[in-house]
């Protein structure tokens, strides 16, 4: 004969709402459910976090689980189990018997179990002259059967949000790769375009990125990282499609001028440089320059003072040398616009040159602004390169070295500690050796 199901814990432990909805839930288990008690223990062990589980709880209720004789939890079988503390230590590989009950207590405040105290807090069962059980006081697990179908059901939906976080952080993997190497790209090509504008939007948007970010985060960052992606992408796309037709251009103009051995473009130059005079001169001036780019090394050599602009005080690359010339733009006072009209006309980087070549002689310009926008005109008539202000500027400086020398060898003269002549060393003249070879 059964007696009465208790409701209420043992001793000090006080009765709440939560154990009653536990018991509630336990109670409506439909009759005949059945579950495979480790394949829902899979199911809880995956939802842990939403169900409010720890670690050490769920190796209690292993634990209890593995008291269970059977593999099924049946609604119609008895589903309470009475191991001892002991029992319950042995099993959970020697937990303290503090820790063994505090995790007990999460578990019966998930709903994934729900006591069933005797009189005196003891647990046992009573058996019948069969040997069949006819009371229990222990653990129910009546919970574990009631909510199969909810504990699957959460842990399908960790599945994909776990899912869809290892998607969000591939694609800010993928777009990070992406648009470092195309900027990297743009620079080294020298593709006409603000790159230095471009780093800076990448590091703020990257700079945002916390160290443990949830996917809702990392989704909103991977939108604008997108943004950032189609804009120079597009940049590189037009670029490469207008290099393409310039290249097929070229070819078709080569064939028409050679298939025409009569025509008279040479008597038209030669009317044109007549009537121009000092102008052709001066273009042929610059078509005699070198070909070849400025060396970065150069250019640093003959305006030390972007080098000042740069964080972290040294420039190794172009992009570094870009980035510290969009410091350096706003102190000139150069508008946005001028300094995009002389990206436009020179391309970035021989824009970057003619800026750092400005600041340097920032003492003898009383508009920066206005300077650029002159020089950008000339650029656009094929009038204007970076090599001859680069040379005046190492000229300068040697000239400069020259008088400094000049200067401490008078000093040394006048005091009598040397009468020998200075030499200035050849060192300035280097990096104009190695623009002229």
């Amino acid at each position: 004969m059964q007696t009465h199901i208790t409701t209420t814990p043992f001793g000090r432990r006080p009765m709440t709402l939560g154990l009653m909805a536990s018991q509630v839930a336990a109670k409506s288990m439909p009759d005949g459910a059945a579950v495979e008690k480790w394949k829902v223990f899979r199911s809880i062990r995956e939802a842990r976090d939403l169900l409010g589980a720890t670690d050490r709880s769920l190796a209690i209720l292993n634990a209890l689980l593995s008291f269970h004789p059977d593999n099924e939890l049946c609604s119609d079988g008895t589903l309470i189990v009475w191991p001892s503390n002991e029992q319950l230590m042995a099993r959970a590989n020697g937990m303290p018997p503090t820790t063994l009950r505090r995790h007990l207590a999460v578990l019966v405040d998930c709903g994934l179990i729900v006591r069933r105290d005797s009189p005196n807090g003891k647990r046992f069962a009573r058996k019948g002259r069969g040997g069949e059980v006819e009371q229990a006081y222990g653990f129910d697990l009546s919970p574990i059967v009631a909510r199969a179908e909810e504990f699957e059901q959460l842990a399908e939906a960790v599945q994909a949000e776990k899912k869809a976080f290892k998607i969000a952080k591939e694609r800010l993997t993928l777009l990070r790769r992406d648009i470092v190497k195309m900027i990297d790209a743009g620079i080294e090509e020298r593709v006409p375009g603000n790159w230095g504008r471009v780093q800076q939007i990448y590091q703020e948007i990257v700079g945002r990125l916390p160290r443990t970010a949830p996917r809702q985060v990392i989704e909103m960052l991977c939108e604008e990282l997108h943004e950032l992606w189609t804009e120079v992408h597009d940049i590189l796309e037009s670029f490469t499609k207008t290099q393409n037709l310039d290249a097929n251009e070229s070819h078709f103009g080569r064939h028409i001028q050679n298939s025409n051995p009569d025509s008279n473009f040479e008597s038209e130059h030669c009317s044109r440089k007549k009537e121009a005079g000092g102008t052709d001169e001066k273009n042929d001036n610059l078509r005699s320059l070198p070909k070849r780019e400025l060396p970065l090394g150069i250019v640093l050599d003959a305006c030390p003072d972007i080098v000042d602009m740069a964080q972290g005080g040294g420039i190794r690359h172009w992009r570094d040398f870009l980035a510290a010339t969009e410091v350096a733009r706003p102190m000139l006072r150069v508008s946005p616009s001028a300094w995009r009209e002389a990206c436009e006309a020179m391309g970035e980087v021989q824009a970057g040159i003619t800026l750092a070549a400005i600041l340097q002689r920032a003492d003898q310009i009383k508009s920066a602004g206005g300077y650029l926008r002159s020089l950008t005109d000339k650029a656009r008539e094929g009038q204007f390169s970076t090599w001859p202000m680069v040379m005046a500027l190492l000229r300068a400086k040697l000239d400069a070295d020259k008088k400094a020398a000049r200067a401490l060898a008078e000093t040394s003269d006048a005091g009598g500690s040397r009468k020998e002549g200075f030499e200035v060393s050849d060192a300035p003249r280097e990096p104009m050796r190695r623009c002229e070879t």
